[in-house]
């Protein structure tokens, strides 16, 4: 792949919104005008780019974005997209505008429809991480997580207020069906009693036995739990404290959606304005079929098939400091 084949590059979010798509956009829009590139977004993911859903984007395209949260160019999950037939019609309409080579901005179902996409067709493609649950192999942070992780602090901040003020336990349930990243960074810097993770097994007796002992000493109890938490949620951990602890006045709050809106962080502008400037360069140079992310502060490559594989792998290190700072 050289340079000068890439003529066209189509932009498009997937998936679940998060804050700074919109910063990524705006930055793969105006590198590729920087180079004399045109620039199709492509609305609607991949069932806009089968329905033919295109628009040509210059520099004021993007103006006054890099601030909003959300997508400018909307975001749907494609089950047309998964059949050949669905592929083949959104690679026809990809064609019919000329468009050779892709920027995916999503998360993991983003990222394996576009690999199977290149393999079957070979237009070039890389993509960005654009998750709250920051659960892609290969960058140190996903664009959003920033943002989220902030979101459910701002929250949990104003909910203990009414924890000190009643004597509550708030059991506080946050995004991370398969991820308990969003828990775990908010849950340290909100100085959660507990933290309830799908990545490690939910002991209730244990989680009981602590309340026992900190009930008398503390005014308010915060738990985080991430909904995909093998205890059941937010809900049934509520359900077992309330049996063992009838006295104490113990509320759940789901968070719910409030984590993927707002305006992103300067953090997560800044990495999505990075991301977004090495997307069009890379494609230049010819490479494809790859996340773009950033490790140790330096622009890191991950092929598709290595970053949807889910990060498992929880840092020891914070879940020790839960332990030491809940007592």
């Amino acid at each position: 792949m050289t340079k000068q084949t890439i003529k066209n590059i189509g932009v498009f979010t997937s998936g679940g919104d998060s804050p700074g798509m919109n910063a990524a956009i705006r930055a793969v829009v105006r590198t590729a005008l920087y180079y004399d590139l045109k620039v199709t977004g492509i609305l609607r993911g991949y069932d806009g780019m089968i329905g033919g859903d295109f628009l040509a984007m210059e520099r004021r395209s993007v103006a006054n974005i890099i601030q909003r949260g959300g997508t400018v160019l909307k975001t749907a999950r494609s089950d047309e997209f998964r059949t050949k037939e669905g592929r083949k019609k959104a690679y026809d309409q990809l064609k019919s505008q000329n468009i050779d080579a892709l920027v995916a901005i999503g998360g993991d179902g983003t990222f394996t429809g576009a690999k199977i996409f290149y393999e079957e067709y070979g237009l070039p493609v890389v993509g960005l991480p654009g998750t709250i649950d920051n659960d892609l192999l290969g960058t140190d942070f996903t664009i959003g997580y920033d943002t989220a992780i902030n979101t459910v602090i701002d929250a949990v901040d104003k909910i203990r207020d009414t924890a000190e003020s009643h004597d509550r336990l708030f059991i506080v349930e946050v995004m991370g069906r398969d991820s308990g990243l969003i828990a775990l960074r908010s849950g340290i810097g909100t100085g959660a009693e507990a933290i309830l993770i799908p990545e490690t097994k939910t002991d209730i007796k244990a989680l009981l036995a602590r309340l026992e002992v900190s009930r008398k000493d503390k005014s308010s109890k915060i738990i985080i739990v991430a909904e995909g938490d093998d205890a059941g949620g937010a809900f049934e951990i509520a359900k077992n404290v309330k049996e063992k602890f009838p006295l104490i006045d113990t509320r759940v709050s789901v968070l719910g959606h409030i984590q993927r809106g707002g305006a992103p962080t300067c953090m997560d502008r800044v990495l999505a304005s990075r991301l977004g400037v090495a997307a069009v360069e890379c494609l230049k140079e010819g490479k494809t079929g790859e996340m773009i992310g950033i490790v140790n502060g330096k622009i890191h490559f991950t092929p598709f098939g290595q970053a949807i594989k889910h990060n498992v792998d929880v840092n020891k290190e914070l879940l020790k400091i839960v332990e030491i700072l809940s007592l």
